[in-house]
């Protein structure tokens, strides 16, 4: 890969305002050989590949194949942000350490560009998968969701976060590139600092309960965008609600995007020694400063920690009494098939002389036979609904909706918890009446329509795949052969 002989030669500073900037000179350049060289397009193949047989097993196996189309929505997207970081991640490593190592990166550095418009050019090119990894993922979230009404929210949201994350990863594999001697190295250490975001994530629940498993969430900038997706797009709550999350992976991507600017890219040399921020004269004397840049990142992303902490001291006490109300359910008992969706409405009465607390439905689900235990989070987008304080006699309406996960026999019930007056008082809550839920085995041999898209998909990216091969082929059987 060489782009020298595309560059001006004159100064950069010297260009006319029709000549194009030199960033976008490197850009486009760059753009051409990611996506003709063939490298972006066989690891998009194999993104599909992944998807499909991903999307099928879930529809296949007997208990996954019935979680909520929701969920499946939030799982869909989320893999196609896994696999968008790690395809920016790869080619981010190679960007210098690729070309120092192929011996390019010197006739690139003595051109009169500058190397700050060398890393804008290779970072802009760098973050161009993402967008198609987003857009090849749109089938599989429309046919895993099933129309699912949160299907345009989730992928808004995962265009949004992927994008944040991209510009972090991608521009923290491009900083370890530019410090690193070979691509080997800095492929193995972009790698193994994505196994380490990633790893937490995949923690068992109760490993991330607690302060240490809290701090870790909000330190981790892939935990806290996957819970606040979870969290909007599975549990209903609002962005704001949210929002410290979503603030995590903002800071991940400034910090990161600051330190290869400010830090990194002034100082890209063909001597790796030189190009750490350790040798400059700043640092000259003061070896651990070449940490500064990795502080600088933990610093930014230990802002919203501190920032959650704060809001959680300040939440509101509990006020008020609880007694005299009432619910009831307008639904006694269903015969369903797996996968099927119930829906219900339950109204909640102040039956009492005064005005309620604040009150809070919750739903529970009970296997009424010996077997494996519920969690309601599986069966419900929507667990619990608060209902402001009512007045004497006034009532409040909830509507609710139940997925049918697996075969058996169940009995859903809601609560009224009323808000306990203070720390030294309590509450009784008030059960409705249960509603008896048998769900029968279903499958289906193509569940939710998948083959199609599991099928066509691959094969219509490879084919896009081949096409950059062909005309290489083409050209080199038109070129004249010697003698």
């Amino acid at each position: 890969m060489s782009i020298a002989q595309d560059l001006p030669v004159a100064p950069a500073h010297r260009t006319t305002r029709r000549a194009a900037p030199v960033w976008w000179l490197v850009f486009r350049r760059e753009f051409v050989d990611l996506w003709t060289g063939g490298r972006v397009l066989l690891l998009l193949v194999l993104f599909t590949l992944i998807m499909s047989v991903t999307s099928v097993l879930r529809q296949l196996e007997s208990q996954l194949s019935l979680i909520p189309p929701v969920e499946m929505v939030f799982l869909t997207v989320l893999s196609s942000i896994t696999f968008g970081l790690f395809v920016g991640l790869v080619i981010a490593a190679d960007s210098f350490s690729g070309e120092r190592e192929r011996a390019t990166l010197e006739p690139l550095l003595l051109t009169p560009v500058r190397p700050r418009q060398l890393v804008v050019g290779k970072f802009l090119a760098a973050l161009t998968p993402w967008p198609l990894t987003l857009l090849i993922s749109v089938p599989y979230v429309w046919v895993l969701g099933q129309g699912d009404d949160s299907i345009p929210e989730a992928l808004l949201l995962g265009a949004m976060l992927g994008g944040l994350m991209s510009i972090a990863f991608t521009g923290l594999a491009m900083v370890i590139s530019i410090w690193s001697r070979s691509n080997r190295t800095s492929l193995f250490a972009s790698l193994l600092v994505y196994l380490i975001f990633l790893i937490p994530t995949q923690w068992p629940g109760s490993a991330q309960k607690g302060d240490l498993g809290y701090l870790v969430q909000q330190l981790n900038p892939l935990q806290a965008s996957s819970e606040f997706l979870e969290k909007v797009i599975v549990n209903n709550r609002t962005v704001a609600e949210k929002m410290p999350y979503l603030m995590a992976a903002i800071y991940a991507a400034a910090g990161v995007l600051a330190v290869l600017m400010l830090v990194a890219a002034p100082r890209l040399r063909l001597d790796v020694e030189a190009s750490r921020p350790g040798r400059s004269r700043w640092h000259r004397g003061a070896r651990s400063e070449a940490l500064v840049g990795p502080a600088l990142v933990l610093a930014l992303l230990s802002v919203p920690a501190l920032g959650l902490g704060t809001a959680a001291a300040a939440a509101p006490s509990a006020s008020g009494g609880g007694s005299g109300l009432g619910i009831t359910t307008d639904l006694g008992y269903k015969t369903v098939n797996a996968g099927d969706k119930i829906t219900f409405t339950t109204v909640v009465t102040n039956t009492g002389s005064g005005t309620s607390p604040e009150l809070s439905v919750a739903m529970n689900i009970v296997k009424t036979t010996q077997g494996e235990p519920v969690d309601p989070e599986d069966w419900s987008p929507e667990r619990t609904q608060t209902v402001d304080p009512l007045a004497a006699g006034e009532q409040a309406k909830q509507d609710w909706q139940v997925n049918a996960i697996l075969e058996g026999d169940y009995m859903v019930y809601l609560t009224v918890i009323p808000k306990p007056a203070g720390a030294n008082s309590t509450a009784t809550p008030v059960a409705s009446p249960g509603i008896h839920l048998t769900v029968n085995a279903f499958k289906k041999s193509n569940p939710g329509g998948v083959l199609p898209v599991a099928i066509v998909t691959p094969v219509a990216m490879a084919a896009i795949a081949m096409v950059p091969w062909w005309r290489r082929r083409r050209r080199g059987s038109a070129e004249p052969t010697e003698g």
